[in-house]
């Protein structure tokens, strides 16, 4: 491993295990350096701020690992994101707290966007409002998995994707049958 990777890595656990104990904001680049024996210099060669380091750590640890040709959909990718952030979820959870500019929120939906336009193109495909749909869908998604993670994960990413397919259902066929009834005539 390449010794950039190491001082990354280490950076990234410092991050990580303060982030457990103590909210993001109360964190600084000083008390990551602490934490691992380095200094500010080595930290500020390979992240801007604290914020880049929050998202490396999600783009290192889970988009870069991604196989995307072993995904048949969405779901199944969603699959993965949700057992993922179970697996991390102190760390997540804190992380989708953080607001402002170069948020990991931000970070994440910016991210997450393109994956679900490419996987949802051919749903939207006759439609002119293809953004505001995916915005739409990642917006909800986005919500959900804060929610999830920020009241403890009382459930398992199972029955947490299992609920988020039901609701999508339930309120399709909802549409469908009130657009059918609008259809009929009386």
């Amino acid at each position: 491993m390449p010794e950039s990777n190491i001082t990354k890595n280490a950076l990234a656990a410092s991050m990580k295990k303060l982030m457990s104990q103590k909210p993001f904001a109360r964190i600084s680049v000083g008390d990551i350096c602490d934490d691992c024996g380095m200094n500010r210099k080595s930290f500020y060669y390979h992240f801007k701020d604290k914020y880049d380091l929050v998202n490396w750590i999600f783009y290192v640890d889970f988009i870069g690992r991604i196989n995307w040709d072993s995904y048949k959909n969405e779901w199944s990718l969603l699959d993965d994101l949700c057992r993922y952030f179970y697996a991390e979820r102190t760390f997540y959870e804190n992380a989708l707290q953080i607001e402002g500019q170069n948020s990991f929120k931000e970070y994440f939906f910016e991210t997450l966007r393109p994956v679900i336009l490419y996987y949802m193109q051919s749903a939207f495909a006759e439609s002119g409002k293809k953004d505001f749909y995916v915005t739409f869908f990642c917006d909800g998604f986005l919500t959900a998995i804060m929610r999830w993670l920020k009241e403890g994960t009382r459930i398992g990413p199972d029955e947490f994707l299992e609920d988020l397919h039901e609701i999508i259902i339930v309120l399709a066929r909802k549409v469908i049958d009130d657009a059918q009834k609008e259809q009929r005539p009386e």
